[in-house]
């Protein structure tokens, strides 16, 4: 004679007595401040390269890589780092480029103030400023600057080298080189209202005579 389950006996299935029990895995668990500053970060590895040390016995290879880390708010930061294997090699560059990370103002949280023209060793980059809608036009390395920084609308044009270190260089030497409306008018003792009708001004008079 096959048993049968009593009802007053709770069922221990997926809906019962377990179902009811805290979550104690990972996903349940709150996140450390450390873990939290990991997330809100976007790295972007950029490019790696594959070298060799000529030593007595042969050749010993390694990997470099080059990774740019944001915050998509205006913080952006670059790094190198190389290691005998390619994960070390993205966590050193990692660690790096949240070292080195500065801050850029946004113009409208989407765009640049200004023009910015920049240099490093042979490549040269410019970067303006553009209307809402224009999209990120840029090329590579540059791209990765601007989609890790929260860029949104931006123009730029890399000139001369190729190297993606110096493209890299070179757009951090233009985005430091940008000053906000509130940047200057603090420099020069003046209110953000008179800098930017300036600009205002300065723009409609060009289009005006083109």
């Amino acid at each position: 004679m096959a048993r049968t389950p009593s009802s007053d006996r709770p069922e221990r299935g997926r809906g019962g007595e377990r179902g009811d029990r805290p979550n104690r895995g990972r996903g349940g668990a709150e996140q450390t401040p450390r873990e939290r500053e990991e997330s809100e970060f976007v790295d972007k590895l950029v490019h790696i390269n594959r070298v060799a040390k000529v030593v007595k016995g042969g050749r010993r290879f390694a990997f470099a890589a080059l990774v740019v880390v944001g915050d998509a708010k205006g913080r952006v930061g670059c790094g190198s780092g190389k290691a005998r294997e390619v994960p070390e090699a993205i966590r050193k560059a990692t660690e790096q480029a949240k070292r080195n990370m500065i801050k850029i103002a946004l113009r409208e949280g989407r765009t640049l103030h200004h023009d910015a023209f920049g240099h490093f060793g042979a490549g040269r980059v410019i970067l303006r400023a553009a209307p809402a809608g224009t999209g990120i036009i840029a090329g590579g390395p540059m791209r990765a600057v601007f989609e890790t920084m929260g860029v949104q609308d931006v123009v730029a044009k890399c000139l001369g080298t190729s190297n993606p270190h110096n493209m890299i260089k070179a757009t951090f030497d233009a985005l430091i080189n940008l000053a906000s409306p509130r940047h200057v008018a603090a420099k020069r003792g003046k209110k953000v209202g008179e800098i930017i009708g300036r600009r205002d001004g300065a723009a409609a008079a060009a289009a005006a005579g083109a």
